[in-house]
């Protein structure tokens, strides 16, 4: 079994930034593709962000590309959101998930999910 705790959301003005973490236990986390999602209040959870097991390939949704960057840290068994430029659409709770299939942003093909962490984005 695999958990997955996320952290670092909060309360940030428009044009901030955030860090959100992804500490995963259980398994070998460098096996595993890592990807980050979204769900605002009302609405589907979107896709945001995923890394390969290597961390060599990226895949950003297009509504946060060039103000996000997903990475990872292998040796510590985290993963992370920086998260810059940020507005208040982007707003959400936020959702680390690991995968064994091949790099996606499809949401079902993850199969271990976090809690979420709230972010918050003030005009």
């Amino acid at each position: 079994q695999v958990q997955l705790v996320e952290s670092g959301g909060g309360l940030v003005q428009a044009g901030g930034s955030l860090r959100l973490s992804c500490a995963v236990s259980g398994r070998t986390f460098s096996n595993y593709v890592m990807g980050w999602f979204r769900q605002a209040p009302g609405k589907e959870r979107e896709f945001v962000a995923a890394i390969s097991w290597g961390g060599s390939t990226t895949l950003y949704a297009d509504s946060v590309k060039g103000r996000f960057t997903i990475s990872r840290d292998n040796a510590k068994n985290t993963g992370y959101l920086q998260m810059d430029s940020l507005k208040p659409e982007d707003t959400a709770v936020y959702y680390c998930a690991t995968s064994r299939t091949k790099l996606t942003s499809t949401g079902r093909t993850y199969n271990y999910w976090g809690q979420g962490t709230q972010v918050t984005v003030s005009s």
